[in-house]
């Protein structure tokens, strides 16, 4: 046994120090070969947010339309900004996809509008009592989106609701 032990290790003392097994293919240290420089491109946009792959679903547009009516509005501030919620109820049941839609045209600098928004579901749903049609939606406005701001307007098909400094 010692015998094996001492001749393989004397082998492997040699085969380390021959210039031809060290340069040769057969050594694992030289399997991946010597490292090169290769030019760095930079990515298209943000490098955080993840590519669509050519298997992935185009990207579908917001179709919702104003929910019934709105029965809350509350606005809580945060460092750095402020939480918008809104409370409404639909026209029957099953609103989801809520949100609060910035509407453009209708903003200023001292007014800020939002639309809120739904989705129903695509075959005819019960009516329902109401508890049963309430949606609720927040968005955050940092410090920047309120500077300057008096008023902000939430609509709905049927009523607004608006919050003044």
């Amino acid at each position: 046994m010692r015998a094996s032990v001492t001749g393989l290790l004397a082998v492997t003392l040699v085969v380390a120090g021959c210039a031809t097994i060290r340069d040769s293919r057969l050594n694992p240290g030289n399997w991946f070969g010597p490292s090169r420089e290769v030019v760095v491109t930079e990515p298209d946009g943000n490098p955080l947010i993840p590519r669509r792959s050519a298997l992935s679903r185009p990207e579908q547009a917001y179709e919702g339309r104003p929910i019934d009516r709105i029965t809350d509005l509350t606005i809580e501030p945060l460092p750095g900004g402020a939480v918008l919620r809104a409370s409404g109820v639909a026209a029957r049941q099953g609103p989801y996809a809520v949100q609060l839609t910035p509407v453009e045209e209708a903003s200023t600098d001292e007014v800020l509008v939002f639309t809120f928004d739904r989705l129903l579901p695509g075959r005819n749903t019960p009516v329902g009592p109401e508890r049963t049609r309430v949606a609720e939606v927040a968005t955050r406005l940092s410090d920047l989106d309120l500077e300057g701001v008096r008023m902000i307007r939430v609509e709905a098909a049927r009523n607004a609701r608006e919050l003044r400094r």
